[in-house]
């Protein structure tokens, strides 16, 4: 017997970053925004923890200890007090070290998986803890939709959308460490005072009303500056995006992946076919959203 669960990326529609705080991390208000794009990731009872993985980019993922799925299985074993003996095998179709929440995709998708197959019975409640104990960006793979996180990211609350949204994503040649973007972000801010991260009342409105044009004007990344500072090629992808028709462009999370707010599905295919065309990014895929978090299929 196998389980296998479907788990979708994400773009950060908002992602406002607090000041470090003394255990390094910072708060977040952060809005997230589920799109299809998806990983598979598959469990099978083994004779011990064993990951691996196919799709783009699967040389990048880490096939020990550390991924996010096989800490995830290992989370949900050590509460049941039970082994972790499953091998978890992984279709990768999010980008790697893009910013659209890959590793913690795979994270949410093993953690349902082995409740599922383990008969395990974790109620949604200590799923979403053990996420939150896993990394920030995990909760909300597992839940999807559209939601604000607070704290470090990881606080959801969910959020309405009244319409779907075209993005177009633009992957760049090569990657971005999340914890270089945050250092670098801390030191562009030296002596600046940091406001305190709260979510933009305009773009809560736009996501509910599913009104284009107006969430376009309110989009935001306070990362954006740190990842530009470490990879400036990237305005070159955003610029291109921009000429191409996009009613809003934007780095995704920490980066390096680019987004691009398109009007309408046709629109975003126009997007897509002008940035494949610039020369200024690795590969492009259209994805729209919100969609479901992590589904057993």
């Amino acid at each position: 017997m196998s389980v296998t669960v479907r788990v979708p990326a994400k773009v950060n529609v908002q992602l406002a970053v607090g000041a470090a705080r003394p255990d390094g991390f910072h708060d977040l208000a952060n809005v997230f925004l589920a799109v299809g794009l998806y990983d598979e990731v598959t469990v099978t009872p083994a004779d011990e923890l064993r990951v691996t993985c196919e799709g783009p980019d699967a040389a990048e993922v880490p096939l020990d200890r550390t991924n996010l799925a096989a800490r995830a299985a290992i989370a949900l074993a050590a509460r049941r007090g039970i082994e972790p003996a499953v091998h978890i095998h992984i279709a990768k179709d999010i980008p790697v070290a893009g910013g659209m929440a890959g590793g913690s995709a795979d994270g949410a998708g093993a953690l349902l998986a082995c409740n599922t197959l383990w008969g395990a019975a974790a109620s949604r409640a200590e799923l979403l803890a053990i996420c939150a104990e896993l990394g920030s960006d995990v909760p909300f793979s597992l839940v999807g939709g559209a939601a604000l996180g607070i704290g470090r990211g990881e606080q959801l609350t969910a959020l309405e959308t009244g319409g779907t949204f075209h993005w177009v994503f633009a992957m760049a040649e090569r990657g971005l460490s999340t914890p270089a973007v945050f250092r670098e972000f801390d030191r562009l801010a030296q002596g600046r005072q940091i406001p305190e991260p709260v979510a933009s009342p305009d773009l809560l409105e736009a996501l509910a009303k599913g009104d284009v044009e107006a969430l376009a004007g309110a989009v935001s990344n306070d990362l954006q500056p740190a990842a530009l500072s470490l990879f400036p090629e990237l305005a070159d992808t955003l610029e291109a995006g921009r000429g191409a028709g996009a009613l809003a462009t934007l780095v995704s999370g920490s980066g390096p992946t680019t987004a691009f707010l398109a009007p309408g599905a046709e629109s975003a295919e126009k997007v897509a076919a002008a940035l494949r065309a610039s020369g200024t990014c690795r590969s492009v895929r259209t994805a729209a959203g919100p969609v479901a978090g992590a589904t057993v299929l």
